[in-house]
């Protein structure tokens, strides 16, 4: 169940995130603002690469894995802070959070994970919360 720890962790940390990018991009192009966040991720993700040793890992990855991955995170880190500098963070985070329902459909879709009850509820009802939240 450490998974379930790092999730709530991954959320409070995306939490903060949302907050302090629409603070510290306050009067920055938001480009400029991905790029440098892109480059503090990028030196922290290797360094915790190399303290753990797993750089060895990284013929394992395939080549259209890297690009598909890179360039959706990417696009996605783009449009979200144009978003944010452009909107109420109060209004993008919950959009943006909208991906779960995205992720859980495309699991469905191209993972072929099983479809359960709960899964359609939670699905059904995050919508609903995040159309609540933005009007």
């Amino acid at each position: 169940m450490m998974w379930v720890l790092f999730a709530l962790l991954s959320a409070f940390f995306a939490a903060v995130t949302s907050i302090l990018a629409k603070i510290g991009i306050e009067g920055i192009n938001s480009n400029l603002a991905t790029a440098i966040r892109t480059v503090v991720v990028l030196i922290m993700a290797w360094g915790i690469v190399f303290v753990t040793g797993t750089q060895s890992q990284i013929s394992d990855i395939s080549r259209k894995s890297w690009i598909l991955s890179g360039l959706a995170t990417g696009l996605s880190w783009l449009f979200y802070y144009k978003a944010l500098q452009m909107g109420e963070a109060s209004k993008v985070v919950p959009i943006d959070k909208f991906s779960v329902v995205i992720s859980m459909v495309l699991a469905f879709l191209i993972l072929g994970e099983k479809i359960t009850p709960q899964t359609v509820i939670g699905g059904i009802l995050i919508t609903a919360g995040t159309f609540v939240m933005i009007l």
